[in-house]
C-alpha cells in the first residue's frame, strides 16, 4: 500500500538512497530534487500548493510530496543481528510515545549518535507516519525501527542478549551522569504524560533522571532522549581519546 510523505529533506533522502518512489509532486521548481528524480526515472508532477495541502492534510510539506510504499518496521532480531561484534549496542525503547513530532525528533537524534535501533509499541502509540518522516529529516530511512506488542518481554529478551536496561524517570532515580554506559544499553523513554509504565520499570536495571533546577519539572520526551543519548556518546567517546 502506498502513502504520501513530504518535506524537502525527506524526499531528498529517499532519492539519494534510491528508495522506490512512484511519483513526486512539486508546487515550485527545486533543481536538486528534480535532478535526482530524473536520474532515478521518477515522474515529476507539477501541482498547485493548495492541492498539495489537500493531498496530505496540512501545509507543512515545503512544496514537495513523494508517493512511496508504506514505511515498514523490522523484527527485533534484525536490529540485534545488524550490530557489529566489536560495537557496544545502543537501542532506544519507547514505552508509549504518542506524539509523531517526538518520535520523529527521537529518530533524528538516534541517527546523529549512531543508535542501532528504536523499538516502539504496536498499540496505543504512534507509528511511522508521514509527520514522523518529515520531523525525522530522513532518519526514518536510516534507523531500524521494531514494533512490538509487549515492551516488558522485549526488555527481557534484550537482557538475555547482554543488554543493561536504563530507564528515564524522576522518582527513585540517580543523576544520569553517574553511569558509565560502558556496555550494551537499552534506553527506555516513557509516555509523554504517564512516563514509564510500572511493569516496564520492573525490568529496568537502572533509573536515571535529568536534574531540574527551574520551575518546570519535566522535559519534552524528545529533548530528554537527545540529552541522554549524547551523555552515552560522551561517556563512550570522551573528548581527547
Amino acid at each position: 500500500m502506498a502513502q504520501y510523505v513530504y518535506g524537502k529533506n525527506v524526499v531528498k533522502r529517499l532519492l539519494e538512497d534510491k528508495t522506490k518512489v512512484y511519483e513526486i509532486y512539486l508546487s515550485s521548481d527545486d533543481e536538486y530534487i528534480s535532478k535526482l528524480a530524473r536520474k532515478n526515472n521518477v515522474k515529476i508532477i507539477k501541482i498547485e500548493r493548495k492541492k498539495l495541502d489537500k493531498l496530505v492534510g496540512n501545509s507543512n510539506h515545503q512544496g514537495v510530496i513523494a508517493k512511496i510504499d508504506e514505511y515498514k518496521t523490522v523484527d527485533l532480531n534484525e536490529i540485534l543481528n545488524s550490530i557489529p561484534d566489536n560495537k557496544k549496542g545502543l537501542i532506544v525503547v519507547l514505552d508509549g510515545i504518542e506524539d509523531p513530532h517526538n518520535l520523529g525528533a527521537i529518530l533524528r537524534s538516534a541517527d546523529c549518535v549512531g543508535v542501532d535501533g528504536v523499538i516502539i509499541k504496536k498499540n496505543k502509540a504512534v507509528g511511522l507516519t508521514p509527520t514522523v518522516a518529515k520531523v525525522s529529516a530522513g532518519a526514518i530511512n536510516t534507523i531500524k525501527v521494531a514494533s512490538v506488542t509487549n515492551i516488558s518481554n522485549t526488555l527481557r529478551k534484550l537482557k538475555e542478549n547482554g543488554y543493561w536496561v536504563v530507564g528515564s524517570d524522576i522518582d527513585n532515580a540517580q543523576d544520569y551522569r553517574a553511569l558509565d554506559y560502558d556496555t550494551n544499553i537499552a534506553l527506555v523513554i516513557g509516555n509523554e504524560g504517564k512516563g514509564i509504565s510500572s511493569l516496564v520499570k520492573k525490568n529496568c536495571d537502572f533509573m536515571v533522571k535529568l536534574p531540574m533546577v527551574g520551575k518546570i519539572n519535566s522535559l519534552n520526551a524528545s529533548v530528554a532522549t537527545g540529552i541522554l543519548l549524547y551523555e552515552i556518546y560522551n561517556k563512550r567517546f570522551p573528548l581527547g581519546e
